[in-house]
């Protein structure tokens, strides 16, 4: 069963890459994400892309131009996320067969991601508009758009934000921070696939993992 869940490691370091990157698809998330302004992030997706193979989609997120994106290639990854909208970025990830998931925050931002051939779109930081703006937003949306939360969103709360329409979040520091062993980060990944789990329901089965439909291509 795969799950709309993008684990954020910002801080990760190659060494402990492999252990966290098991710790993580053990416990039920299969897409992993290292920004790129954490310690040798190029490093770290080579290693997780090496450990997991096809257990596990692997990307970075914080990627800003099209050279980053080149590089992520380069290391094996899959994913591009970036905290912005920027054509250029999305554009270059798409010609380079990777999915493309630019930050939004308003309409205009995330019907020119669409244009610009995002594969979803990256609701950031969804603490400002919260679930009830997201609900707002979500019917002006072309049908099928993939939409995930990131920021604000969390165990406690994954119910109410796939009520006003997430399709997905990107969680942060509730699954890694620097220091945390690869068993801390796989209990608190296994909470967290609980939490969604119950949250969804029967619609847990079977359902979208990133990339299963792209949007706006």
């Amino acid at each position: 069963m795969t799950r709309p869940l993008i684990a954020i490691l910002r801080g990760l370091t190659p060494p402990e890459a492999p252990d966290v990157g098991r710790a993580l698809v053990e416990a039920g998330i299969g897409v992993i994400e290292v920004p790129l302004n954490s310690p040798d992030p190029l490093r770290s997706i080579v290693a997780l892309v090496a450990t997991l193979g096809d257990r596990a989609k692997v990307g970075a997120g914080t990627v800003l131009t099209v050279e980053e994106v080149a590089a992520v290639k380069a290391a094996g990854g899959q994913i591009i996320v970036s905290p912005n909208m920027d054509p250029d970025v999305i554009r270059a990830s798409r010609a380079a067969r990777m999915e493309s998931w630019p930050g939004v925050l308003t309409p205009t931002e995330a019907f020119a991601a669409l244009k610009a051939g995002a594969t979803g779109l990256k609701l950031f930081p969804g603490n400002l508009v919260g679930p009830d703006g997201l609900k707002a937003l979500r019917p002006v949306l072309p049908k099928g758009t993939q939409l995930y939360a990131v920021g604000g969103a969390g165990a406690d709360n994954l119910g109410t934000w796939i009520a006003a329409g997430a399709d997905g979040f990107g969680i942060g520091s509730a699954l890694y921070k620097p220091g945390l062993t690869p068993a801390e980060v796989g209990a608190r990944a296994r909470a967290l696939v609980a939490s969604y789990d119950k949250a969804v329901g029967d619609k847990a089965v079977g359902g979208k993992a990133v990339g299963d439909k792209a949007v706006g291509a």
